[in-house]
């Protein structure tokens, strides 16, 4: 049982200091090859690009939640007027950044989805 204890406290520290690192932006996979000219290896190689960017962009968004799900003090009305502006402010910050991560994963993401439709309709056999 005593063996817990520590296990307990390294994992909630870990979760306070994730919640407290920056989230880090990934960076977007190159253009999708033509799907009118690109070879199979090609579009695998896409695939596994996107997925991966997929899976970090996914990572990012859940560190954006962490940061956004921050717990409010225990006594809000004991806020100044500028630390409740200030905590309005970051709130929409992470909400602008939320959104134009999420924009930005469905406009990369459609892009190599619109190659791979042209590959396989060029591949039916």
């Amino acid at each position: 049982m005593k063996a817990w204890i520590p296990l307990t406290l390294v994992f909630t520290f870990g979760l306070a200091a994730h919640a407290q690192a920056t989230c880090s932006y990934p960076a977007s996979p190159a253009t999708p090859p033509d799907g009118k000219t690109a070879t199979k290896e090609q579009m695998v190689t896409a695939a596994q690009d996107f997925k991966r960017y997929n899976g970090e962009m996914n990572m990012y968004l859940d560190c954006l939640k962490l940061e956004m799900d921050v717990p409010a003090p225990a006594d809000p009305s004991k806020l100044t007027a500028d630390e409740k502006k200030k905590a309005d402010q970051q709130h929409k910050m992470y909400i602008k950044k939320n959104d134009a991560a999420v924009d930005e994963l469905q406009a990369v993401v459609g892009r190599f989805n619109e190659q791979l439709k042209i590959y396989k309709a060029r591949n039916v056999q």
